[in-house]
């Protein structure tokens, strides 16, 4: 008879423990893990650590409301912003109004076919479970749309705000736009932690949790997309007719696009953001919960459970600190503040978890996981930074290429933009196979369960990322709002100085977004095979505590086949948004022609001779709504169809394609783009010819090729690999049982 004698760290072998190996039928570590978990000398348990998270929401809500006030308190008195920054208010909030309004009826859809079949079908005798799902779906679709709304109400405002407050110096301004961005940080993190900690805590159901997840994952696909479109079409076309036909300046109110580029720039960055990186976090939270609950389950304990809402909890403290300490220092540079604010941050999460770690007695090997997941986040930021700064070579370089004409603009953003997915995906690639091996040794499914850590400790200063990335837009449109309101060149010099710190922050916060997703559908996967294995068991398909699937075989045709179909869909997903943005642009660049030609006075530049701003805002919306479905019901299809005609292995296979080349393309494309756009400003600031050049008009060519790789397809990627994913774990029961092989 083999047996163990063991003790737990801090008791005396007096209290030891002794099982019978046979009898257990599990393995040393996972007997020594279940004994600790069940003993335990200070925990809260799972329903403590999520009253934390919940308590920890509402105070990131209360600084929110506190950041508002202050940025609408400032002093606002130029009536010519206060009149520009009304129109982009209202033209963003009748875009958003107008695209929830399109999403509405598709996630009123998806709601009805979720409670039909899912998590089985309602003949089956589920209802109530299959309505809690639906009702779960609907209210994480709800919250999403909400973050971007408060996103948008507050940077409407705050771009007024920042132009004015240019007048008294930099410092000011940069902690209105700043402080606007925070707002959104603070809300969109606390509203996705304070979700997922209602959803578990009243349902316990951790199916359940992944329909509050594709809820928020739906909504950010299309609202990414949509945003993506409008606001690339309008940037597009403002500058194909203004800088390069016409040679005006980029925010010339003569030109009838300029005001779609400003609501562009809310609805793209700051609404389609805030719901890309509100997905990237809640689905984090709900991968790990997923296979921490089957952890728990099988070692007893809920220390994986209360390990993932502690973690949470505490990033969120940690960018609530580090937003309310943000500053400018001596040195003027709004650059170094947003990042000393995100490294800041990073070391209070470290720190705090730490002590919890120690304090609550949690795995130490976890927290390695989930420190590293962090650690390598940064990391890939500073490489996204090294290709998109315009102070690094490759930036420099491109726009010396621009010299010699617009194809060797593009060449050179192409070129860098692959060599810049290499750093990025060793990155993930380093961050998922130290956590996987730190967490092995402690038996079970924890190897998977520590990368789905890893992915929750990357995304913990969520909340500073998210406002250093609104604070981009916000500056950008404050930097266009000062040229308007005629503020002098010394505001404009300020907010230039801003708004170039927001395009290189911008760069960082995307290629965090795209390594964070990369983390996440990883864990994603291990949640798809827990979900096999536990509805393999509730049918009969294998006994209790076998697994039916453990990986899956790349040398299986049926793998393969889903894996090489799953490769092809993030470019075929990119081809439709950009060709929409083609399109649109296109119809824009004629209204623009015609406004120029028709309208008396107006390229002279007359006073009281206004364009038709509205008739571009309604052209941009009307064309956007219109090319956003297409693209993310491609995706939802061809990922039903590959599960309903291949089962649970070539979904396997088509997940795992689906993130390599996601995360390849959606990187590439992120870089690429910021590398373009900034050796445009690199021009523009005098080098190389500066304005009105031959190199200035190649850079603005590339910055034009550029603007739907960054702003459009390649942050939708990010959405659109979560959203696969999180519909093969709901599906997972029904490809199980009902596929043609």
């Amino acid at each position: 008879m083999k047996k163990i004698t063991f003790c737990l760290t801090g008791e005396e072998m007096r209290e030891s423990y002794t099982y019978n190996m046979e009898e257990a039928g599990i393995t040393a570590n996972q007997l020594i893990i279940q004994t600790y978990n069940k003993k335990g000398d200070f925990t809260l348990g799972s329903t403590g650590f999520i009253v934390i998270a919940i308590v920890t929401s509402l105070l990131s809500f209360a600084l929110a409301a506190w950041l508002y006030g202050w940025v609408k308190e400032q002093p606002s008195s130029n009536e010519q912003i206060h009149r520009v920054s009304g129109y982009i208010r209202q033209g963003a909030a009748t875009f958003l109004n107008k695209e929830y309004l399109v999403l509405a009826k598709f996630c009123g859809v998806c709601a009805v076919l979720i409670f039909i079949f899912l998590p089985s079908p309602i003949w089956k005798g589920h209802i109530l479970l299959n309505f809690q799902m639906a009702l779960a779906y609907i209210f994480g679709a709800l919250i999403s749309a909400a973050a971007g709304k408060i996103g948008i109400a507050v940077a409407t405002i705050a771009n007024a705000k920042t132009a004015e407050a240019a007048q008294k110096g930099i410092r000011l301004s940069f902690l209105c736009g700043f402080r606007g961005g925070a707002v959104m940080g603070m809300a969109v993190v606390g509203a996705s932690l304070l979700g997922v900690a209602l959803v578990f805590w009243l349902t316990g159901d951790t199916t359940t949790l992944l329909g509050f997840s594709f809820g928020a994952s739906s909504l950010a696909l299309f609202a990414k997309a949509g945003g993506g479109i409008f606001t690339k079409t309008a940037d597009i076309s403002a500058d194909l007719v203004g800088k390069v036909e016409l040679g005006i300046p980029e925010d010339d109110p003569r030109n009838p696009a300029v005001i779609a580029d400003n609501v562009g720039d809310n609805v793209g960055d700051v609404a389609g953001m805030g719901a890309d990186l509100f997905d990237s976090n809640v689905a984090s939270m709900a991968a790990a919960l997923v296979m921490g609950a089957a952890l728990d389950q099988t070692m007893g304990g809920t220390k994986n459970v209360s390990m993932v809402f502690c973690y949470a909890a505490l990033g969120l403290l940690a960018s609530i600190i580090g937003v309310a300490t943000a500053r400018m220092g001596k040195n003027d540079n709004p650059t170094f503040a947003l990042n000393s604010s995100t490294y800041v941050t990073t070391a209070i999460f470290a720190v705090l978890t730490a002590i919890a770690t120690a304090v609550f007695h949690l795995e130490w090997r976890i927290w390695g996981a989930s420190f590293v997941g962090l650690l390598v986040g940064v990391i890939i930021g500073i490489a996204s930074d090294y290709f998109t700064d315009d102070a690094k070579k490759p930036v420099q370089l491109t726009a010396k290429a621009s010299e010699s004409g617009p194809a060797f603009t593009v060449l050179s953003g192409v070129s860098y933009g692959f060599i810049s997915t290499l750093p990025a995906l060793i990155g993930i690639a380093f961050s998922a196979l130290i956590s996987y091996k730190l967490c092995a040794p402690l038996g079970g499914d924890y190897a998977m369960f520590g990368i789905s850590m890893a992915a929750v400790g990357m995304l913990s200063i969520v909340g500073m990322i998210i406002s250093n990335d609104a604070y981009g837009p916000i500056v950008d449109n404050a930097r266009g709002l000062a040229e308007m309101g005629d503020l002098g060149d010394d505001v404009i010099d300020i907010t230039d100085s801003l708004d170039s710190a927001g395009n290189t922050v911008k760069a960082v916060t995307k290629g965090f977004a795209i390594g964070a997703a990369g983390l996440t559908v990883i864990a994603l996967l291990g949640a798809f095979i827990s979900e096999v294995n536990e509805a393999a068991v509730a049918k009969g398909l294998v006994a209790a505590g076998e697994k039916y699937l453990t990986g899956f075989d790349v040398m299986d045709p049926i793998v393969f086949f889903g894996m090489i179909i799953g490769s092809a869909i993030p470019a075929v997903f990119s081809a439709m948004l950009m060709l929409g943005v083609n399109r649109n642009a296109q119809r824009m660049v004629s209204e623009i022609h015609r406004q120029f030609r028709e309208i008396p006075g107006l390229k002279e530049g007359k006073k009281d001779v206004i364009p038709e701003y509205d008739r571009c805002i309604e052209l941009a919306t009307t064309g956007s709504l219109h090319e956003l479905i297409p693209a993310g019901l491609m995706t939802i299809i061809a990922t039903l169809l590959v599960g309903f005609i291949g089962g649970v292995r070539a979904i396997g296979g088509f997940l795992t394609g689906n993130i390599i080349s996601g995360l390849l393309l959606a990187n590439f494309m992120s870089n690429a783009g910021g590398l373009w756009d900034n050796s445009k400003k690199y021009v523009e600031s005098g080098h190389n010819g500066g304005k009105g050049s031959d190199a200035h008009k190649a850079a603005v060519i590339g910055d034009t090729v550029g603007d739907p790789f960054k702003d459009t397809a390649g942050p939708s990627i990010n959405t659109q690999i979560t959203v696969v994913s999180l519909i093969a774990s709901l599906m997972a029961s029904l490809f199980l049982t009902l596929s043609l092989l």
